[in-house]
């Protein structure tokens, strides 16, 4: 069954071979991107089941780790692959509609679905791998294929921004290989598993460099103060499925390397203040951004980059109640950020724009269009009971218990930035839907194939305050095993592969944690749900 853990990077990159041999054939296209995904999504649901026993993992071309590149599906990954390849596909379904209600001149150039798959292998790459150097190689899959989704259509705005979007991107890519590379010469591994053994044996000194340079360079990924600049002005010039695709997934795989490196390979927390102070600051600049917005898609940029801050600050209390907040809060904010994001691409359709001075009295003329914006508006806002609030309560509740004086001025600016983010998407609510237009609008009637896959998208980021319990009891089991990192190592290293000279107080304590957790999940265990 191990196999498995390849087939979500495998399909997608077979079926973007396939489609781009069907240019011809744009039916036959679609097919094909449809069924890769539907398949990826329900072996990624099988991951999940496995992982939920402990982390799978299968050894590329039967090298077998360190010497060769292991894929592997721990809780973590297995979550953020089934909510990933969900929101991918729901994102396809909603494209494949505006294709067909705009006719050839709208519908996606042959290029979109060979480039659109390569994307979702990219994700699940990032996601699953156990090597740096691969963890670099899904990042360069997403930005080449992020670069062509951003430009689609040539426009001179889209173009522009896909330039800002590669430079940035660029850099990011060639200060984290440059990391790797110093990583290879001080450490000899690549393997995140060996990593884990091995980084204790070298100078603090080298440690502190090797970990700045990464955050750095996973930082820029997901976009947190102040490498964030780029993000607000690449996202809305890009077509609607690909801007939900991006806000929903590709800043994201940036917070999972920071988690990953934070709790595997630099578990002693020793940029953790720094780490909070980011967080902080994300947070409060990037809201004050977006309360200044009069463009929906520039406004939810913002949003976006805000609520990173949430996801960096529980990573940064370096505890198990504040990583699980964390990881729940990633779940929540891919769906939700990707459903609103949909949902401005059907106001723009239907109003004819996404200026908030333009439009006006959506809410007359289009009331499911209304409620699909709020319910999921609210949402992000944190208003009870949604997925939204029940985060942030967790994020809180872990820095109640830290307790310490830059943990209660993050607690403050989560509050302040929870309001002013209820502000900003009533503000463009109210401007949106009930105002008046200052001129009639000029959008076109929206088909009901692309409410469809928006209403499923706003559905699923809902149905999370419904099985919040369920699902907070997984983040914490995952949450526990990131901190043990034992169940991770050994899933990879099955023979205990360690590096010479290991310091012994971190491998004690990392067999201490992974005891401790052993007799807690044995505890916890009725009433689990996978």
């Amino acid at each position: 069954m191990n196999v498995l853990v390849a087939l979500p990077v495998l399909i997608p990159l077979i079926g973007a071979g396939l489609a781009l041999t069907l240019a011809g054939n744009p039916r036959l296209q679609r097919l094909v991107t449809v069924i890769a995904l539907v398949s990826v999504l329900a072996i990624a649901v099988m991951l999940l089941v496995l992982a939920n026993d402990g982390p799978v993992s299968f050894d590329i071309g039967g090298w077998a780790a360190p010497v060769g590149i292991a894929l592997v599906a721990d809780r973590l990954s297995a979550l953020l692959l089934v909510i990933s390849v969900a929101v991918t596909l729901g994102v396809l379904l909603y494209s494949l509609a505006q294709g067909n209600a705009d006719g050839d001149e709208g519908a996606p150039v042959a290029i979109y679905h060979p480039t659109y798959l390569i994307l979702s292998a990219g994700v699940s790459n990032a996601f699953l791998t156990g090597d740096l150097f691969n963890l670099y190689v899904g990042f360069e899959m997403l930005l080449v294929s992020s670069f062509v989704l951003i430009t689609l259509g040539g426009s001179r705005e889209r173009v522009r921004a896909g330039t800002v979007y590669i430079v940035v991107s660029v850099l990011s890519s060639l200060l984290f290989l440059a990391s790797i590379g110093l990583v290879y010469a001080a450490t000899g591994t690549v393997n995140l598993a060996q990593l884990s053994q091995r980084m204790g044996e070298i100078d603090p000194g080298t440690q502190l460099v090797l970990q700045l340079m990464l955050i750095v360079a996973f930082g820029i990924k997901a976009a947190v103060f102040p490498l964030h600049a780029w993000l607000p002005d690449s996202y809305p010039t890009a077509p609607a499925p690909v801007t939900a695709v991006f806000a929903g997934l590709l800043t994201k795989v940036g917070v999972y390397g920071i988690i990953r490196i934070q709790t595997l390979i630099f578990p002693d927390g020793r940029i953790d203040t720094l780490l909070m102070v980011v967080a902080l600051v994300t947070m409060v600049v990037a809201i004050l951004g977006a309360v200044a917005q009069q463009d929906i898609k520039r406004l939810l940029s913002f949003t976006l980059v805000s609520h990173i801050g949430y996801m960096v600050w529980g990573v940064a209390m370096s505890s198990q109640a504040g990583l699980s907040a964390a990881i729940f809060y990633v779940v929540h904010h891919i769906t939700v950020q990707t459903a609103l994001f949909l949902v401005a691409g059907l106001i723009e359709r239907r109003g004819g724009t996404t200026s908030l001075s333009k439009l006006g009295s959506l809410a007359r003329i289009a009331p499911l269009l209304a409620v699909m914006y709020f319910v999921p508006a609210m949402n992000l806002g944190g208003i009870p009971p949604f997925s939204g609030f029940l985060g942030k309560i967790g994020l809180i509740e872990s820095g109640v218990q830290s307790g310490t004086g830059l943990d209660w001025a993050l607690i403050a600016a989560s509050l302040v930035t929870s309001l002013l983010t209820l502000y900003a998407v009533t503000k463009a609510f109210n401007q949106a839907f009930w105002q008046e237009p200052p001129k009639p609008l000029n959008g076109t009637t929206i088909p009901r194939s692309m409410m469809g896959p928006t209403a499923a998208l706003v559905a699923l980021s809902v149905s999370f305050t419904v099985v919040a319990g369920p699902l907070y009891a997984y983040t914490d089991r995952a949450a526990r095993d990131l901190r043990a990192q034992t169940p991770y190592v050994h899933a990879v290293l099955p023979d205990g592969v360690r590096g010479a000279g290991q310091s012994s107080d971190v491998t004690e304590e990392a067999r201490q944690r992974g005891e401790t957790d052993e007799v807690t999940d044995v505890e916890d265990t009725q009433g689990e749900v996978p």
